[in-house]
């Protein structure tokens, strides 16, 4: 009895720290595997002695293969074959050559500088190709980089997991086995891949068509047949080839994610919060199972051999990679230093200690200190830098400029023609004929067809583009495209007019925003455009007097006379938002309403189809303003009047 209690005391310890871990990470937003190692360690033996791991025997072992699977599973239901296509060669090359790059730099540092035998200097590199997806994507939550190098981070994290820990297997076979030949090295590997790919593939696919036709389950018993299912397929790859597990849990999940399942976004949320429960679990109990004393014991070089290993080896494995990849050396330098260790380095290490040890062969500790030390390194080097990095390098998503908007009607014509003018690239979709014509009568960008389709959003740059904004005249139907490119591309902006009080899909609802004003009449601005009756102007606001500035342009948009449009900060363009907070030295472009009847415009020469002049905003008494503008915005915007 006290022998299960003791178990039973142990887990509940692990869950209860893994679990604080990551609240204390999400609260000051860093990756939380830097508190579930200082806590792990600070539980086990070499800390407050209150975490033993060696207690739980074998069942750690069993803890460790099963919370792998799933960390994989959703690892891989988390890629999309759409993303992935944008980055499928440097992706591949990453998987593949960047794998023989690590392995090989990695072996040389660790025998030159850590002074291992050559085999188990091999063994170390093996078991460090792989980067952490369970690191990675919290990490890129944090700091949301660019689309295209996110996605090649999440990809090469989940897919390259399962490609190193098969290989680490074959060379510690290689090492128990010292008579392997080459070939035999290599067909184990092409073995264990293809076996695992294959049991993954029927697997998944099984598992996608259960799911669509078992409509009597509920969603919450889908969830657990899903997990009943992989673990059998996990336990049945094994079976057929030991390690072949990791690949086919991965295929699976990315064939589960193809099958567009209607519960796919509830799935994939239990899923995670499995996930992020198992990570908390095992890196607690891995934590408190290492010796910091074995760490110190490595010496200086092994340090130098974690340091060569990302700043050297990692660097020529991303530029030879990426040839030919449309990366910029921003990202590519981002790419080579954002490069964690995470859970499936030190779950595999930690058992090939064991094995080691039980052959009688040295050099199993000093490998799972050195792997764990790697762990440490390039989380804390990566993970507290990434944001800084990402910032200085100017790859964060906040970053990016440019617009995909939905609808051809003036007024979106007119916020085209102003992005233009700022030389950022813009797109206009539509399904209406006539109006995609007017657009490519003034050289702006358009596609004729539905913004549903997400391979039109994404033949028109929706992944690189920084604004997505639907402005058709149905305010329902533009906050279900806008929701809808959240879901399928997560802009970094996304804006919608649609009436305050929508009740239209809530889920995304919190991520769309309001364009310009509440309650816009989008057919009201547009028939002012086509009538000539507003004119196209810019103020800057500046001190002294902001805050009366501030009120005589809310006093103006209340009355109807004043619709905001874009707004200047720091150097960016960006759509104005309903909610937005006016600020010493933004620079407002803004359409006024000039109600002057058509009569007296026609007798003063003026035609509505006229270069319309710019007009400032009324001045506020002491308060500058600065009219800046270009005049050509709004050529060709307005329609001829008819008589």
């Amino acid at each position: 009895m006290e022998g299960s209690f003791e178990l039973t005391l142990q887990i509940a310890i692990a869950v209860l720290a893994g679990i604080s871990a990551q609240v204390v990470a999400e609260y000051l937003k860093v990756p939380s595997i830097i508190f579930l190692l200082l806590f792990g360690i600070l539980l086990g033996p070499d800390g407050l002695s209150l975490l033993h791991p060696h207690h739980l025997g074998m069942g750690l072992e069993v803890i460790v293969a099963l919370s792998v699977a799933i960390i994989l599973f959703e690892g891989g239901l988390n890629l999309s074959w759409r993303d992935l296509g944008r980055v499928s060669g440097s992706l591949r090359n990453l998987v593949t050559i960047g794998t023989l790059i690590t392995l090989i730099g990695g072996g040389m540092a660790a025998h030159w500088l850590a002074e291992f035998p050559w085999s188990i200097a091999f063994l170390y590199a093996s078991l460090v190709v792989v980067t952490g997806p369970t690191v990675i994507s919290p990490l890129l939550k944090h700091v949301e980089v660019d689309r295209r190098v996110a996605t090649l981070l999440e990809g090469e994290g989940v897919l390259i997991d399962p490609v190193g820990a098969i290989l680490a297997v074959v060379v510690l076979n290689t090492i128990l086995n010292s008579n392997a030949t080459p070939v035999e090295i290599f067909s184990g590997l092409l073995m264990r891949l293809g076996i695992g790919a294959a049991i993954g593939a029927a697997s998944g696919w099984l598992l996608g068509l259960c799911l669509k036709r078992a409509s009597f389950l509920s969603e919450d018993l889908k969830n657990l047949v899903v997990l009943a299912g992989v673990w059998s397929l996990f336990c049945l790859a094994q079976m057929s080839r030991s390690e072949s597990g990791l690949m086919a849990t991965v295929i699976a999940g990315m064939v589960v994610r193809a099958s567009s399942l209607p519960e796919e976004r509830l799935l994939r949320r239990f899923k995670g919060q499995l996930t992020v429960l198992c990570v908390s679990v095992l890196f607690i109990l891995l934590a408190a199972d290492l010796s910091i004393a074995s760490i110190f014991a490595l010496g200086w070089g092994s340090v130098l051999t974690v340091l060569a290993l990302m700043f050297v080896v990692r660097p020529i494995a991303i530029a030879v990679c990426t040839i030919n990849s449309g990366l910029n050396w921003r990202h590519k330098l981002f790419l080579a230093w954002v490069a964690p260790r995470g859970i499936v380095a030190a779950s595999v290490a930690s058992l090939f200690a064991i094995l080691l040890t039980q052959q009688g062969i040295n050099g199993g500790d000093a490998i799972k200190a050195l792997v764990f030390l790697t762990i440490v390194i390039t989380v804390f080097v990566g993970g507290l830098t990434a944001r800084w990095v990402a910032s200085w390098l100017k790859i964060t998503s906040s970053e990016a400029t440019g617009a995909v908007i939905v609808g051809c009607n003036p007024l979106s014509r007119l916020i085209a023609r102003l992005f233009q003018e700022s030389g950022e690239s813009v797109v206009l979709i539509d399904t209406d004929p006539e109006a995609c014509q007017k657009a490519a009568a003034e050289n702006l960008p358009v596609f004729q067809s539905s913004a549903l389709d997400p391979e039109v959003l994404e033949e028109a740059g929706v992944h690189s583009m920084g604004t997505f904004m639907a402005l058709t005249s149905n305010g329902e139907v533009n906050l279900v495209l806008a929701q809808r490119a959240v879901e399928e591309f997560q802009p970094p902006r996304v804006l919608a007019v649609f009436p305050s009080n929508s009740q239209s899909g809530a889920t995304n609802k919190a991520k769309v925003n309001q364009a310009f004003i509440e309650q816009l009449s989008i057919k009201t601005w547009n028939q002012y455009l086509n009538d000539g009756q507003v004119k196209l102007g810019t103020t800057i606001l500046k001190e002294p007097g902001l805050e009366l500035q501030q009120a005589h342009l809310q006093t103006l948009i209340r009355a109807g006379e004043l619709l905001p449009l874009l707004v200047k900060r720091d150097r960016s363009l960006q759509v104005v938002k309903a909610t937005e907070e006016w600020l010493c030295g933004d620079e407002i472009i803004y359409l006024l309403y000039d109600p002057r009847p058509q009569l007296l415009k026609r007798l003063s020469g003026e035609t509505p189809s006229s270069r319309l002049a710019l007009e400032k905003l009324p001045k506020v008494e002491e308060v500058p303003v600065v009219v800046t503008v270009s005049e050509t915005a709004l050529e060709n915007i307005a329609e001829p009047v008819k008589s």
